[in-house]
């Protein structure tokens, strides 16, 4: 960059001035368009404007003072370079303007192509070309274009209009219009300009520029985009960039064409050539999916010498960055021309056997390749699948766009599916062709249907960035979006609200709800040897998977352990990888007939009856253990004592007050009932989730948790005299102060050495507690004195740190905190890194001060949440715990975020 420019705000920059790793500033569109050209690949002259240009203009709702006279000053070298002037009536230059965020998000915002044409120079642009037709072609789209994207008019208006003249001309297809139909087609246009945005279109070609530069700045900010942010957890205040770019044309004749093609099959993850090309189109075709598409072997045939130049260039690409890359071209008269490159989404199959591959061939490391896929493409592969045993109705095939099964109720607009998903339907989102603005139903559906489109179409691409399975360019479906029925080519019919099953990974439409079965990914990462393999692509994404999670086990710095409460979850659990429990809750244990067994325990007053009511319980609790540690044999078992609320496990005080009524009402008393009801009226709290739960309810009554600590060391003193390695660790829940935690470790530690001491087995089993209030963060180091290890309860944590009831705030008002901006995320389902994770960091570090050998675990739900996952290395901790489902996630995302730590490597995220 030019040296001059570190003194003052730069907002414009030639292609030729940037790279590959300037996406926070030029975007990641202007980033690739710069490194291209570095590459000396063929790549159209042009000008990014900057991300700080739009921040600026979001910030001050004006644009920088400088920025166009910046823009002038590149527009002059592009100029320079072609020979051409913007607005020449001689020999005019045309520009198209899109925009480019630092992340990808396809669709979401505007492009204008054909910048510069207007009632004179198209005229001229016709007379220099030869090709009438394309002139007003192009013409047609930049009016189109313009009023739709710069102008905020109705696209629909545009396209019943352009429907109205294909009629007319009895075709079906734009290319079947002349240049005097288009000619005609323009003034239509321009008159809908005048009647809905009470203006001419713009003649002066540098109004059109600036007009459609802020244009590009505002679309940062629409409903699409916004929802898109959320949805990918994008931040809003990055801005997006500028590409202003000289135009090469794909519509110029049959010697022309554009298209986007992808140096893998972003599907499937197969090695080849994939993407899609038309003839005679400029690039908003292709991803509109409104013409089906011809094949990168069929571009072979109509011209093999762009076509092999455009292969010798993805092998450039893909070997420069390491990765499959996503890339859109155009030919114009047989010169193929680069416009623009990235790292190309896709589906979490094909993540891990590119990565795979890509280690195969040397271009990347096994500690490369962990950091390729993401804990959420492992969960993907995880889902259930169709089971082609079951009896099916298939009713149609398309293109495999995004994989997984997904069954629904059939609905044919965005505002439906998210009406109906609302609701608690699954839907199918069922379309000709989708656009940016069906985002929020795509969002909302099960999966997408269309008849229209290939695999780099708009449902396509956005659909593989989200994880929701696709099928595209299914054209034995006639889609009638307003009698909201499908039609096949064999007269099978289905309405609005019938439900049918799509396949993204074979393309197949069912009639219908088909069956699921077990993943083969969920079986394999489950120690299964024996799972069947339906196909090759299915076999090589087996072993991508296990070979990236064996490496990723060998990286990991945390181990991964699992919240379990019966012998059946710890044993899947373990199957899944698990290197221990990290939560196991007892009060589960306490339901049923059990129940009325402890509600004898505290209300009963007399010692006797308290001990009759403990004697009972403690032969079951002592088997729970046994089964729960018998099954994670060797490994670390977290056993929390009791911490429900007092509340639930006394009568429920409403039945209590009607029958003592009744009772009263005829006249008679029922002794039982108003007694229960005497004592659960003494014991009522106002808020009893800050109220006797816990330590505290250790405390009051004495004898539940220590109950529980000789269940636990019995069982462990038992399993040992079998021959076992029984792994117990005793965790006291809800305590605020050292004293409290002193307290109850005093008299379990009594207890633990009684029964050693009856059972003849040494028993140690470390005594922790559950740091899950402020004050036990902010007080850590002293609690440290006494406890053995630390277990974050990140969701009391989270409540009792924000002041929320979970379970009143998720429906109240975290929807319009999301919508407003006011959370990114829900902090209960990502840590809030700022407030309960800097709790956390507290109290890591004074546990660590007080003891250096003290064990730092979570076993919250955040315990298997990826962003949170990430958090926890850097604070240190020692373990993470979550769900048994979600610990092959969690052990792939622990490598991760070390590797990424460690190496500085960037996250695919």
């Amino acid at each position: 960059m030019r040296g001059a420019r570190a003194h003052m705000t730069t907002y414009v920059y030639d292609f030729s001035e940037g790279n590959k790793d300037l996406k926070d500033l030029l975007g990641g569109k202007g980033a690739n368009l710069a490194e291209m050209t570095n590459l000396g690949l063929p790549v159209p002259p042009g000008f990014t404007i900057t991300t700080d240009a739009c921040r600026y203009y979001l910030a001050n709702n004006e644009e920088p003072t400088t920025l166009a006279a910046e823009i002038d000053e590149h527009l002059t070298h592009i100029e320079a370079a072609l020979g051409r002037k913007l607005g020449d009536a001689d020999n005019p230059l045309l520009l198209s303007v899109r925009s480019g965020a630092k992340f990808s998000m396809p669709g979401m915002m505007e492009t204008v192509l054909n910048i510069g044409l207007n009632d004179v120079t198209v005229q001229r642009i016709a007379a220099s070309s030869g090709d009438p037709r394309f002139a007003w072609d192009s013409y047609r789209r930049l009016v189109q274009m313009f009023g739709r994207t710069v102008l905020g008019i109705d696209a629909d208006l545009f396209e019943h209009q352009l429907d109205a003249a294909k009629s007319a001309k009895g075709t079906k297809s734009d290319l079947d219009l002349d240049a005097s139909d288009l000619e005609k087609l323009v003034d239509v246009f321009k008159g809908i300009v005048q009647d809905e945005a009470g203006i001419a279109f713009p003649q002066d070609a540098r109004q059109q520029l600036g007009m459609a530069v802020t244009a590009v700045f505002n679309s940062w900010n629409t409903d699409r985009a916004r929802l898109y942010r959320r949805q990918e957890k994008i931040a809003d205040d990055l801005g997006t960039a500028v590409n202003v770019m000289a135009m090469v044309f794909g519509n110029l004749g049959d010697d022309s064409g554009t298209g986007v093609a992808f140096t893998r099959d972003p599907a499937s993850g197969r090695t080849g050539e994939y993407g899609d090309y038309l003839q005679k189109a400029q690039g908003e075709d292709v991803v509109a999916g409104i013409r089906n598409t011809l094949s990168l072997d069929e571009m072979k045939e109509i011209d093999p010498a762009s076509h092999a130049e455009l292969i010798r260039i993805m092998g450039v690409l893909e070997h420069h960055y390491t990765d499959l890359c996503d890339i859109e071209f155009t030919v114009e008269h047989g010169k193929l021309w680069m416009l623009q490159t990235r790292i190309g989404k896709r589906t979490a199959a094909a993540a891990f056997r590119i990565a795979s591959q890509l280690v195969d061939e040397g271009l990347i490391t096994l500690d490369e390749a962990v950091t390729r896929v993401t804990g959420a493409q492992l969960a993907m592969l995880m889902f259930p699948q169709f089971d082609t045993k079951a009896t099916r109705q298939l009713i149609a095939k398309g293109m495999a766009a995004s994989p997984g099964a997904a069954v629904g109720k059939a609905v044919f607009d965005s505002a439906t599916a998210e009406e109906w998903a609302a609701r608690g339907e699954q839907v199918i989102l069922v379309r000709r062709e989708t656009n940016p603005d069906d985002l929020g139903g795509m969002v909302a559906s099960q999966g997408i249907l269309t008849s229209r489109g290939g695999k780099t179409s708009h449902a396509a691409v956005v659909a593989r960035g989200m994880g929701r399975t696709c099928v595209v360019g299914c054209e034995a479906l006639d889609v009638d979006g307003k009698a909201r029925r499908v039609t096949t080519s064999d007269g099978v019919s289905f309405a609005e609200g019938d439900v049918v099953s799509i396949d993204g990974t074979t393309g197949e439409v069912f009639l219908g709800e088909v069956p699921v079965v077990p993943s083969a990914v969920a079986q394999v990462l489950q120690g299964n040897t024996d799972v069947p393999v339906t196909s090759d692509d299915e076999k090589q994404l087996l072993a991508a998977v296990k070979r990236l999670m064996d490496h990723a086990d060998s990286r990991a710095r945390m181990t991964v352990r699992a919240n379990a409460d019966t012998p059946e979850d710890a044993a899947r659990a373990r199957a899944f990888g698990a290197q221990g429990i990290g939560l196991c809750r007892t009060e589960h244990m306490f339901l049923g007939s059990r129940r009325q067994i402890v509600e004898k325990v505290i209300l009963n007053q007399t010692p006797e009856s308290r001990q009759q009511g403990l004697d009972e319980l403690l032969p079951l609790q002592r088997e729970d253990f046994i089964g729960i540690l018998d099954a994670m044999n060797d490994l670390p078992v977290v056993i929390r004592l009791l911490d429900p609320p007092l509340h639930e496990f006394l009568p429920d005080h409403t039945s209590l007050a009607v029958r003592v009524a009744v009772a009263e009402a005829k006249g008679q008393r029922d002794e039982e009932a108003a007694t229960l009801l005497k004592h659960v009226e003494r014991m009522h709290e106002q808020n009893p989730m800050l109220g006797t739960r816990g330590v505290r309810l250790g405390i009051i009554i004495p004898e539940l948790f220590m109950l529980q600590v000789r269940a636990i060391a019995e069982a462990s003193a038992q399993l040992t005299k079998a021959g076992k390695s029984p792994k117990p660790e005793i965790m006291v829940p809800l305590v605020a102060t050292v004293e409290e935690l002193r307290t109850i470790k005093t008299r379990a530690l009594e207890i633990i050495a009684t029964v050693a001491q009856e059972s003849g087995i040494a028993l140690d089993i470390p005594i922790g507690t559950m740091i899950e209030l402020p004050r036990a963060a902010m007080t850590a180091a002293l609690i440290a004195e006494e406890a053995e290890f630390f277990s974050f309860g990140t969701n009391d944590l989270t409540q009792t740190t924000w002041g929320f009831s979970r379970d009143d705030v998720e429906a109240a008002f975290f929807p319009q905190y999301l919508e407003g901006g006011i959370f990114k995320i829900s902090p209960f389902e990502s840590i809030d890194q700022a407030g309960v994770g800097g709790l956390v960091s507290i109290a890591a570090k004074g546990g660590r001060e007080t003891r250096s050998d003290i064990s730092l675990g979570v076993c919250g739900e955040h315990g298997g949440d990826p962003d949170s996952i990430h958090f926890f290395e850097t604070v240190g901790l020692d373990y993470v715990s979550c769900s048994p489902f979600r610990v092959p996630v969690a052990r792939l995302e622990a490598a991760r975020a070390i590797v990424l730590a460690t190496t500085g490597m960037s996250d695919s995220r």
